[in-house]
């Protein structure tokens, strides 16, 4: 005689739509956020987390992270020699710096992930 076990409750697993992944998503990266405290947050796994990422990235296309820093004042008493950067200003909205130390491979991949040809 086989046995049977019979699970009675709710689905423990769920169904998220794209739009409460991005949600997710979205929270936990925001700045100063906690990955694991978002999972707590939403009671899933850090790891669904991270994997949604990762297929956001995939099926994203041109999708880049990006990490804005502010200028830091420069002291006035001290001249200082400016950067040797390769600048592009996109549409007069996005203003990309590269340095000159940049290898080439690097410098072609941030411009095509903005999108400019």
């Amino acid at each position: 005689m086989s046995h049977v076990t019979l699970l009675t409750g709710p689905e423990r697993r769920r169904r998220w739509s794209e739009e409460d992944q991005c949600r997710i998503l979205a929270a936990a990266f925001a700045p100063g956020a906690t990955v694991a405290a978002v999972a707590r947050q939403y009671d899933v796994a850090t790891s669904l987390i991270y994997k949604g990422r990762r297929t956001m990235r995939a099926r994203e296309k041109g999708f880049a992270e990006l990490v804005v820093i502010p200028d830091k004042p420069v002291a006035a008493s001290v001249p200082a020699a400016p950067p040797a950067v390769i600048e592009l200003e996109i549409a007069g909205k996005v203003r990309l710096r590269i340095p000159l130390t940049t290898p080439p491979t690097l410098a072609a991949a941030m411009v095509k992930a903005l999108g400019v040809s």
